[in-house]
């Protein structure tokens, strides 16, 4: 199921067993009723079953953002990915959205801090992360796409 749905469900379930408002009028307090205990607050969702992997590619499409503007590789706009990605995927989910932002970051600046110049080593692991992402994308549209 997907979180919106499940959102929306959880939202409709509380609202429809949430107690309308009372008018006030006394009544004898030997026929007074118990208030109602007060709804349950939400549970809270349980990421998608690809979280980890989509959390994943999130941080290599970082690093290779910063290692292919590093060795100034044209056209490679990995930020534009991730935002489609993002639109895609999180459209009303703004902690998971804030969680896969923070993860492309995360990558981005882990290589910021090692790799200040365009080297074989930087160049090694722009390869390697490249590799990574297309086999994460496939493994998670393979495994979970529609």
């Amino acid at each position: 199921m997907k979180h919106s749905l499940r959102f929306a469900l959880t939202l409709l379930s509380i609202l429809v067993a949430a107690p309308l408002a009372a008018q006030t009028t006394k009544q004898p307090a030997a026929k007074q009723q118990p208030a109602p205990p007060p709804p349950q607050p939400p549970a809270e969702e349980k990421p998608a079953p690809y979280e980890a992997q989509l959390t994943r590619l999130a941080e290599v499409l970082g690093s290779i953002q910063y290692l292919r503007s590093l060795c100034g590789a044209p056209g490679s706009d990995w930020r534009a990915a991730m935002q489609q990605l993002l639109d895609a995927d999180t459209a009303n989910e703004p902690k998971r959205r804030e969680k896969l932002t923070a993860a492309f970051n995360r990558g981005y600046r882990s290589f910021a801090a090692v790799h200040t110049s365009c080297t074989d080593a930087a160049r090694i692991a722009e390869e390697r992360y490249r590799n990574e992402g297309a086999t994460l994308a496939t493994e998670i549209a393979a495994r979970f796409g529609n």
